[in-house]
C-alpha cells in the first residue's frame, strides 16, 4: 500500500487501487500551493484512500469554474498532501513529492500536462505527455 506524509510526519496518507492519471499542472493555484513552477500529481481512487494523524486541516476554494477544490494539509508544518472536490469525483489528487517511496517521482512520469498556456517559459514540456489548455472535462478548474 503506497503511503506518504507531510514534512513533519504528523499527517499521513495511504491508498490502494490503480493510479487513474499522472499529470503536471501549471495553473496558478498549483504554483501557489507548491511554491514552485508546477505540481506533480497522481490521481487515485477515493475508495481505499486513508488519512491518519491529528494535524489534518483543509482549505476549500471556489475556482473560476464555480467548482470547489479542497486542499488537505498538515496544520503543523503546512505541507499540502492532496486535493479533492467535485471536479475529481470520488478521486484524490496526491502531490507526488509527499510519497515515501523514493521512486515515486520517477514512477509518476506525467502522461498529461494541464494549463500549458500558464507554463513557466523556461520549463520544457514533457516528451510524450498530452498538452492540455485546461483540465479534461473543465473550462477553468485547477488541479
Amino acid at each position: 500500500m503506497p503511503s506518504g506524509s507531510c514534512f513533519c510526519g504528523n499527517l499521513k496518507i495511504s491508498y490502494t487501487g490503480e493510479i487513474q492519471a499522472k499529470a503536471l499542472c501549471h495553473c496558478a493555484d498549483c504554483k501557489k500551493i507548491t511554491g514552485s513552477t508546477y505540481s506533480t500529481n497522481i490521481i487515485v481512487p477515493g475508495e481505499g484512500f486513508e488519512v491518519s494523524g491529528s494535524s489534518h486541516k483543509k482549505y476549500a476554494k471556489t475556482a473560476d469554474s464555480g467548482n470547489e477544490i479542497v486542499s488537505h494539509f498538515c496544520a503543523d508544518c503546512g505541507t499540502t498532501l492532496f486535493r479533492d472536490g467535485a471536479s475529481f469525483g470520488p478521486n484524490k489528487v496526491i502531490k507526488v513529492g509527499v510519497l515515501d517511496d523514493h521512486n515515486a517521482l520517477k514512477d509518476a512520469q506525467p502522461a498529461l500536462e494541464l494549463f500549458v498556456p500558464e507554463r513557466t517559459p523556461w520549463v520544457s514540456s514533457v516528451s510524450g505527455a498530452t498538452q492540455l489548455e485546461t483540465m479534461p472535462g473543465s473550462h477553468d478548474v485547477s488541479a
